[in-house]
């Protein structure tokens, strides 16, 4: 491996650590992944981390490992974060809605724009006499979840967004599961009869 080797497996590395990287917005550095994964893996193994790389959807990023009873645990470098409620109902919703998409079309892109998913929203959102405030707060969950990587704005538009394929392997089996009684669950929040609404990444 010569120096240039050396200094695009840093910049991946790096780039990793940061976030999700994707096939189609940073291209040089998915081709990095793809011709240096086994590298890549044998370094993050070192920290407790696992690389997780998607050839199909074309993503790739950095997991923390799950350890076994017994086994020695390396502290965690990934930091666990509690989501608000509002962030993790747009998720679940979302999730949902690739779901129903991928059983009923062939197609590879499920485009949504940001007045479908304040609609969707909002049946679950207590009701509120400030319109402005609510649509304001919503945007700002668009934006929390768009930094996260899993909502990627259309170029040239400020109101459609993919919805990356990523969010499968974060939203995964389990709640998926368990997806419509979380949804009852958040229908319950939305009429005020718990202020439960708190979920882990």
């Amino acid at each position: 491996m010569n120096v240039l080797d050396d200094l695009a497996f840093s910049r991946t590395l790096v780039a990793l650590f940061k976030n999700v990287i994707f096939k189609e917005t940073d291209p040089e550095t998915w081709e990095v992944i793809l011709a240096q994964k086994y590298k890549i893996e044998d370094y993050v193994s070192k920290v407790g981390l696992i690389l997780i790389v998607d050839e199909m959807d074309g993503y790739g990023y950095l997991k923390q490992r799950l350890y076994g009873e017994g086994e020695e645990e390396i502290p965690r470098l990934v930091s666990r974060h509690a989501l608000s409620y509002p962030v993790s109902l747009l998720l679940v919703l979302l999730r949902k809605q690739l779901l129903e998409f991928d059983s009923t079309t062939g197609d590879q892109r499920l485009i949504v724009t940001r007045q479908q998913i304040a609609e969707r929203m909002q049946l679950f959102l207590k009701d509120t006499t400030n319109e402005a405030k609510m649509v304001a707060n919503i945007d700002n969950h668009i934006k929390k979840i768009e930094d996260m990587g899993f909502l990627r704005r259309l170029r040239g538009s400020e109101d459609s967004f993919e919805v990356q394929r990523v969010l499968r392997s974060f939203v995964n089996a389990e709640w998926l599961r368990d997806v419509n009684e979380l949804l009852d669950k958040y229908r319950v929040y939305a009429g005020g009869e718990t202020g439960e609404g708190e979920s882990q990444e």
